[in-house]
C-alpha cells in the first residue's frame, strides 16, 4: 500500500491489518508497517526488560549465576 493510498483510505488499511501486516511505501521505499493491536501486543509481550523482571518480588528466589566473559580481555590502564 502506498502512503497516498493509506492517506486516502486509512479504514481499508486498518481492515487489512487485521489479516496481517500492511507495508506502507513512499516512492517505492518501505516507510512503515501497520499491525493490528493484537499483533502489536504479541510482539511486545515477548520482550521484557531485565529491570522489570528483577523488580518482581519472586525474583529473589531465583538462582541467577552469571559467568564473566573471558574471551575478550581488555587493556587495563593505571
Amino acid at each position: 500500500m502506498t502512503s497516498r493510498e493509506f492517506n486516502h483510505d486509512a479504514a481499508a488499511a486498518k481492515r487489512a491489518a487485521k489479516k496481517g501486516p500492511v507495508h506502507i511505501t513512499n516512492r517505492g521505499e518501505l516507510e512503515a508497517v501497520l499491525l493490528s493491536a493484537e499483533e502489536y501486543k504479541k510482539l511486545n509481550a515477548k520482550t521484557q526488560k531485565i529491570t522489570d523482571l528483577l523488580a518482581y518480588p519472586a525474583a529473589a528466589e531465583v538462582d541467577f549465576d552469571i559467568e564473566r566473559q573471558t574471551d575478550f580481555p581488555r587493556e587495563v590502564i593505571f
